[in-house]
């Protein structure tokens, strides 16, 4: 099998990491793989941002856990009391993938842009894992105004995703992947 599809098979969500932070070379490595998505006409309407400060990466998390608090949804509101909940799962980097916030292009652009870093960080041995929260909490006035004022997010850019990165310890079982039955229909 060739390495790429050797990748793809592989990869796994990662949701322990240890305090090993990615080099800067290898986040410029995954950053450059982001930037070589396909992108809906070449627009290229998306902005990267990674976080390797571990306070900022808290008070992210806060700024999410207090929008879970004033949810409707139980479940969110659960994480938002939750004095452990950490949606990042204290990974080391986090790389946030925003897109124009009116563009139609932009979801699927951003997913593209994901579905890179997650192979490129697989590749480098890095473990990855698809974070939804942010994105879902992108439009609370506090979370708002952190993303545009503390992290240079542009004020008319939505969060599509984002992607911890770090490395998993080296004990962590590898969970096998079986294919969901139905899923492929082949027409010839």
């Amino acid at each position: 099998m060739n390495e790429t599809l050797n990748t793809i098979r592989t990869r796994r969500s990662v949701r322990v990491y240890t305090e090993q932070q990615v080099s800067a070379e290898d986040l410029n490595l995954i950053l450059e793989a982001a930037v070589c998505a396909p992108s809906g006409m070449n627009f290229q309407d998306w902005h990267f941002t990674a976080i390797q400060k571990a306070e900022l990466l808290v008070q992210l998390n806060d700024k999410i856990k207090s929008a879970f608090a004033k949810s409707d949804n139980p479940q969110w509101q659960e994480r938002g009391h939750s004095n452990t909940y950490c949606c990042y799962y204290h990974a080391p980097t986090l790389v946030i993938v925003s897109g124009k916030a009116d563009s139609p292009l932009s979801p699927s652009d951003c997913a593209c842009a994901l579905e890179n870093i997650f192979l490129a960080a697989k590749s480098l041995g890095i473990g990855s894992c698809w974070i939804n929260q942010l994105g879902q909490t992108c439009d609370d006035a506090e979370v708002r105004a952190f993303l545009i004022e503390e992290l240079g997010i542009p004020a008319d850019y939505k969060v599509f995703g984002c992607a911890a990165l770090g490395y998993a310890p080296a004990d962590m079982p590898v969970k096998e992947r079986k294919m969901k039955e139905g899923v492929v229909t082949v027409i010839r």
